[in-house]
């Protein structure tokens, strides 16, 4: 295993729509390296003190997407080394997709649609899931995967649901920078 005090000072930027793990994976990445993490869904909640569900429903989808904008600005903001999960969402606003691109590492984690669905249906602060879930995932999937494969630096497959080992890879492929 790589010694995280040998880790160049970096941003770990973990992409992938909701359910894929970016939380999970945030905190186990952490752990590793004892690196800041923030998560999108906490800086929306404590920056209006709504979730984003709760922002769709209220406000409408630009006002939710304008608060994920203004959270991902002040996970890229942090002091590096750092690690930042991003809103699944923000991919699709060219500003964010390119200060993401700029912002560090960039990790794409994915599975597949009806895994997600799974993990993500019942979380309250999660929209757009109440009709047919795995019907959406396909579709927003099919949109998005061009856009995080287009900016991604690692991809990494969560559908095991092994955080611990997609922290191990992001820590390997850290290890390779400037070496």
């Amino acid at each position: 295993m790589t010694d995280a005090t040998a880790l160049p000072p970096t941003r770990v930027l973990l992409l992938g729509m909701m359910g894929s793990g970016k939380s999970s994976v945030g905190r186990a990445l952490s752990e590793r390296t004892g690196w800041s993490f923030v998560d999108n869904d906490a800086l929306v909640e404590r920056a209006t003190g709504r979730t984003a569900r709760e922002l769709l429903r209220d406000r409408g989808e630009d006002a939710m997407r304008d608060a994920e904008s203004e959270a991902l600005r002040a996970g890229l903001a942090l002091p590096m080394p750092a690690i930042v999960a991003t809103a699944a969402g923000t991919i699709l606003r060219d500003n964010d997709r390119d200060a993401i691109a700029r912002g560090g590492l960039v990790v794409w984690l994915h599975a597949a649609p009806d895994v997600l669905a799974a993990r993500a249906v019942g979380a309250a602060h999660r929209p757009w899931l109440d009709d047919d879930p795995v019907a959406w995932f396909e579709r927003t999937i099919a949109e998005r995967a061009p856009l995080y494969r287009g900016i991604a630096d690692v991809e990494i497959d969560t559908g095991s649901g092994d955080a611990e080992a997609a922290a191990d890879r992001v820590v390997e492929r850290l290890a390779t920078i400037g070496a």
